[in-house]
C-alpha cells in the first residue's frame, strides 16, 4: 500500500495552525483512497441506513465538509 498524492487542499491550507492534526484525503496507488479523519464508529453505527453495513475490520470516521468539497476538483471521473 502506498499513499500517491493528497486529493485536495493540504490541512495548512485550510487554515490549521499547526499543519499537524486535521481531515485528509490520500489517492492510493492502487486507485483507493485513505481518509483521515474523527473515528465515530460507536455513535454513528446504530445511525446507518438498513441498506448499509460495516464490516468488523471497517471504521466510520467523520471529516469536515470544507475538506471533502476542497477535494472534489482533485477526484478523478473515472
Amino acid at each position: 500500500m502506498r499513499i500517491v498524492r493528497r486529493v485536495g487542499a493540504s490541512p495548512r491550507e485550510r487554515g490549521s495552525a499547526s499543519g499537524q492534526s486535521c481531515p485528509d484525503i490520500f489517492e492510493l496507488a492502487d486507485g483507493d483512497f485513505a481518509v483521515i479523519g474523527r473515528e465515530a464508529t460507536q455513535a454513528l453505527d446504530p445511525e446507518l441506513p438498513s441498506d448499509a453495513a460495516r464490516a468488523d475490520y471497517e471504521r466510520i470516521v467523520i471529516i469536515t465538509r470544507e475538506t471533502l468539497l476542497r477535494a472534489k476538483k482533485d477526484i478523478p471521473d473515472a
